[in-house]
């Protein structure tokens, strides 16, 4: 059946070309200047008139959109459209709301992953050596290089992200621990609930957060709470940066409190040039990059066309949170 979908983004030409090819029959609309980014809202008139939109749609668009029916977003985050009142009136008519985490779910883990490992070898303090004096501190790095083997993982999160990350750090014979806003009993590892965080913080050698930014989560790692947590833990980030009170993290670290940080996400972004966490010897930072992968626009693509195909067949879509 031909369906009038919007299309508010635009994609590198091979991911055009694919989009294309899997749009023939149906009527697309663009906007005269697509939007390049995944995380900034676009707002057209044309998106009043579909059915389906594939983007960043503005919520006020949507809330004008008598037709609108389903909603994929270009991104694993939504925090904009499951606020009130947006969330309530997506509900209410029954537009039905997807992500992309399945397509970021992959590179975010591996990224959380090779920045753990990456503070637990050691390794930014030996490429200072490499890249500065050209010392040989062997005895001091090794001394203070660990192992995920027997450390004890706390998932912040068990989102898509979450869930890839639990399997790519259990052959390491970690003990992962991760929380859910609602734990149900049937994940592959310990989950817990919010009621029992601060506990387990203080337990925890590496703290990985992937955490969405919505009402829950925002400033969940506090003051209060890095003040709980093991001497020397681990923390890193690629969640978003508005879950984490920053002045406390930089002052756990400056006392020793966190052994070390990985963060990808910041806040705000991009972090200030002239922010303490650029020079501290214990901080390791990517500019937002965790998703990223040479593929990440053909594969964004070819998410929402399989969706597509599961919507025109009545099925259940991937990735839905409305």
């Amino acid at each position: 059946m031909a369906v009038t979908i919007h299309v508010g983004s635009s994609f590198p030409p091979e991911a055009e070309r694919e989009l294309g090819a899997g749009l023939a029959g149906h009527h697309v609309d663009r906007p005269a200047a697509p939007s390049a980014s995944n995380l900034v809202a676009h707002s057209d008139d044309t998106v009043i008139e579909a059915e389906v939109v594939f983007g960043q749609p503005s919520p006020a668009a949507l809330a004008r959109s008598p037709r609108l029916r389903w909603i994929h977003l270009t991104s694993a985050g939504y925090t904009r459209y499951v606020g009130e009142p947006v969330r309530g009136s997506l509900a209410g008519r029954g537009i039905a709301l997807t992500t992309s985490s399945t397509v970021y779910a992959e590179p975010c883990a591996t990224h959380a992953l090779a920045l753990v490992l990456a503070l637990l070898r050691q390794l930014p303090a030996a490429l200072d050596d490499q890249r500065g004096a050209r010392a040989w501190p062997a005895a001091e790095l090794r001394q203070a290089s660990r192992v995920l083997h027997g450390a004890r993982v706390l998932l912040l999160g068990f989102g898509a992200i979450g869930r890839r990350l639990a399997a790519l750090v259990a052959p390491f014979g970690a003990d992962v621990v991760a929380l859910r806003a609602h734990p149900r009993g049937d994940e592959p590892v310990r989950a817990i609930g919010p009621a029992d965080l601060d506990r387990e913080l203080e337990r925890a050698d590496v703290i990985i957060s992937s955490l969405p930014e919505d009402e829950s989560t925002v400033g969940l790692m506090s003051r209060a709470r890095f003040e709980r947590i093991q001497h020397g833990a681990v923390f890193v980030n690629v969640g978003r940066g508005t879950t984490v009170d920053q002045a406390a993290l930089v002052d756990a670290l400056a006392s020793g409190r966190l052994g070390a940080v990985g963060l990808d996400v910041t806040d705000p972004e991009p972090l200030p040039a002239d922010h303490p966490l650029w020079s501290h010897p214990r901080a390791l930072i990517t500019p937002h990059t965790a998703g990223g992968r040479a593929d990440e626009h053909v594969r964004l693509v070819r998410h929402f066309l399989e969706n597509l195909a599961r919507y025109e067949r009545g099925e259940a879509l991937v990735d839905r949170v409305i």
